[in-house]
């Protein structure tokens, strides 16, 4: 990796300016210091970051409590950008504490289920799993009550002078900051503020799928998956899975398919589209189509978006982005962590210059600006290529470092 991700905490000196009122036909409007808009693992690292320096931040979040939605599977965290992050946070031991013993393990089986990589999780990897809920309620635990507000969906967001933006929610509440930072996703409301970019389709879904009490349940598909990840390639079609905690099986089905075909199937019937993402799976060993006929959840349908590679923007002033919302990409195994650390990076760019918010946005940006489009260089073969296969990506794996194929 070109760019030099490991940096020197830089401690905050100065007392920051602390929030005023306005008022305006008669409501009050707060200007924070920070403001951050949308509380996933990227924009809660930013808030921890900034609160270990001393810097007020608010955040805040859609969602009307920490609990409203399912937060995703295991993340595997990466020494060289999230786990530098939660160094940065002060939280390495708690996180420590939470990573699942042998979850490093992977097994590459081709679609007649074929083994040609079973490897072990022998305690030296260097990307350890944790799951992604337990990970966010670290962060969330580790800021000042209030930090959060909950059930705040950004609605309209507009310039104000002076590098000032207002942004005013769904249920007609507004603030105004001076310093703005999206870190709310995909659909981005802070993005039109710096870039007229859009996310586009990019050819291929994943259905989500879970089998609980594995071993007893499902001996077959959980025999195939192993102690940690199941990789299962082919040319337009795949299966992922891993082994969560409480001996639960969850299972990312990927399909190289227009929207169009997804459509043409009701994932309200969870029957009826069990049936149709299976038939796509027609002559795969049964141990893996297991994973979609025996789901004890309905399958859930996640079109796979991206922004462009290399997706930027010029200078704007009091306004930034991290995460997906700055450099969304196919998955590649980067996207939390890389949001994690773009989250450290702006904390500790804004703690290096408490007086001059602009240059710790110009410097933060420069930094992750070539990072996000370096990592979006993907070195896999193509989702629907003739190489996309079992043996194919033995050789690739074979030819790298053995930390090389994690990720998901």
């Amino acid at each position: 990796m070109s760019v030099d991700r490991r940096r020197r905490l830089t401690p905050f000196r100065g007392r920051p300016p602390g929030p005023h009122r306005t008022a305006r036909n008669g409501r009050s409007h707060h200007a924070h210091p920070v403001t951050v808009v949308g509380a996933g693992l990227g924009g809660l690292t930013l808030a921890r970051v900034l609160h270990v320096h001393g810097i007020p931040v608010t955040v805040y979040e859609a969602d009307p409590s920490p609990s409203a939605r399912p937060q995703g599977g295991l993340l595997d965290i990466h020494d060289d950008s999230g786990q530098l992050a939660l160094r940065a946070a002060g939280l390495t031991d708690e996180f420590r504490a939470m990573v699942l013993p042998g979850r490093q393990a992977l097994r590459l089986l081709d679609r007649d289920g074929t083994v040609l990589l079973d490897q072990p999780d022998d305690g030296t990897g260097t990307r350890p799993e944790v799951h992604r809920g337990d990970l966010r309620q670290l962060l969330l635990d580790s800021l000042p009550a209030g930090t959060v507000r909950w059930g705040h969906k950004a609605a309209r967001l507009r310039a104000l002078a002076g590098g000032r933006h207002e942004v005013t929610f769904a249920d007609g509440t507004t603030v105004v900051t001076g310093l703005l930072v999206g870190a709310d996703g995909a659909w981005s409301r802070v993005r039109p503020l710096v870039s007229a970019a859009a996310p586009q389709y990019i050819g291929k879904s994943v259905v989500e799928t879970y089998l609980f009490d594995a071993d007893a349940r499902h001996p077959a598909a959980s025999k195939a998956v192993g102690g940690g990840m199941l990789i299962a390639p082919s040319p337009g079609r795949e299966i992922f899975a891993h082994r969560e905690k409480d001996d639960t099986l969850h299972a990312y089905v990927g399909l190289a398919e227009p929207q169009e075909w997804f459509a043409a199937t009701d994932f309200g019937d969870a029957a009826a589209a069990t049936e149709w993402i299976a038939r796509a799976f027609a002559g795969w060993a049964p141990e893996l189509t297991a994973l979609i006929t025996d789901t004890d959840t309905a399958p859930v349908l996640r079109p796979l978006f991206a922004l462009a590679p290399g997706h930027r923007w010029d200078r704007v002033p009091g306004v930034t982005l991290l995460g997906d919302a700055a450099h969304l990409s196919a998955p590649n195994g980067e996207g939390a962590n890389l949001a994690m650390l773009d989250g450290a990076d702006l904390g500790l760019a804004l703690a290096a210059h408490p007086d001059d918010p602009e240059a710790a946005l110009a410097r933060y940006e420069a930094v992750m600006f070539p990072r996000s489009a370096e990592t979006a260089t993907d070195e896999m073969p193509s989702f629907d290529s003739a190489d996309n296969t079992a043996q194919g990506l033995l050789d690739l794996f074979t030819g790298k470092a053995a930390d090389g194929p994690h990720g998901h």
